[in-house]
């Protein structure tokens, strides 16, 4: 997968990719527009992280680059890369129960909390893309 090098942009099929994890330096894309909202991305190799109507939806550390990033009422799914393993946490419905699968595997159910936050750890170590799906129970 190659590195998003507008940092954030609309694919044909309704998702988004946003991020570069090889980027040395902060970047930011603001006032994007998306199927009705405004997104904001900020991405470099330390951290990546993506608004929506300026409330939380996605963040990971260190950075990454994520490709069709797709939320829907049950839960977000996308294709993740980068360099290092990475801690990420999506905003998604709060007290709420979801299945989370890594690279097609099932990791089990996890519990949003009163802010909606769900927290996962992908390893991405030379292991290119890994699909990622969050779907509610």
């Amino acid at each position: 997968m190659a590195v998003i090098e507008e940092l954030l942009r609309s694919e044909a099929d309704g998702a988004i990719s946003f991020g570069n994890h090889k980027l040395t330096q902060k970047a930011k894309v603001e006032d994007f527009k998306h199927a009705g909202d405004l997104l904001k991305v900020k991405t470099y190799n330390e951290m990546t992280k993506l608004e929506k109507n300026g409330m939380f939806l996605y963040e990971s550390v260190p950075g990454t680059s994520v490709l069709h990033f797709i939320e829907n009422e049950k839960g977000v799914e996308f294709t993740v890369e980068g360099d290092e393993d990475a801690q990420i946490t999506v905003g998604l419905t709060d007290e709420t129960e979801y299945e989370v699968f890594i690279g097609g595997a099932s990791m089990g159910t996890m519990k949003t909390g009163l802010g909606g936050k769900l927290s996962l750890s992908v390893e991405l170590a030379g292991a290119g893309e890994v699909a990622v799906k969050v779907e509610q129970v």
